[in-house]
Order: C-alpha cells, then structure tokens, then sequence
C-alpha cells in the first residue's frame, strides 16, 4: 500500500486538554482506526529556537521532544490533520512518502480496523 509517514514533533511535558498531548495523539489516532502509532523519547536535540537539550540523569523531565509517528493512508492522513488543526494545536510536523504492508501475513494481521 502507498501512504505516508506521519510524525509530530512535542515536548514531553506539551499537553493539551489537562492530557499530555503525545498520550492524547496515540489515543485520538486509535479512535480515527488508525493502524498503529508510537512515541520515542528523544535522548537530545534542538529546535528552531537553536537550544540544545540533553538528557541528565538528575534533571527533571519535561524539555526534550517525543516523536510521535504513524503509518497512514491519505484519508487517515487527512482526517488526524485536520482534527488537530480545527483544535488549533501548535504541532511541528513531517510527513514522507511511505510503502507499507505486511510480509507472509495471517488472518490476524489487517491494515485497518472495521
């Protein structure tokens, strides 16, 4: 299948509706019939403020970024787009061009949900 991989770029401590906002895209995406997603925890990086954060093991969290990702179709695609911009969330985002499917797949493996 041809798609796109889709990921958001947040804050770990970034929330939106009292809910921390990578929780809440997982969730909203699981409720669209979204296939799968994941958030990773970035070990250091920077932004377009040009500060560099690091993990330290004695820092309190809340400064570096989770990516959180999805394999979607354009539909799928469009339609997690356009939730999060009617709610006005400020969002950094990337999306590529994707193939996707499975290999020697069994009854239990579906690319959507019914």
């Amino acid at each position: 299948m041809q798609g796109s991989l889709l990921r958001f770029y947040v804050h770990e401590n970034q929330r939106h509706a009292h809910q921390l906002l990578w929780e809440w895209l997982l969730e909203e995406a699981n409720k669209l019939g979204i296939g799968g997603g994941s958030a990773f925890r970035a070990m250091a990086g920077f932004g377009r403020h040009q500060v560099l954060r690091e993990e330290h093991f004695l820092e309190l969290g809340g400064t570096l970024t989770i990516v959180v990702e999805f394999i979607v179709t354009a539909q799928q695609q469009e339609e997690l787009m356009r939730l999060v911009r009617g709610l006005r969330i400020p969002l950094f985002y990337a999306c590529l061009p994707a193939t996707f499917g499975f290999i020697n797949p069994d009854a239990a493996n579906t690319l959507t949900r019914k």
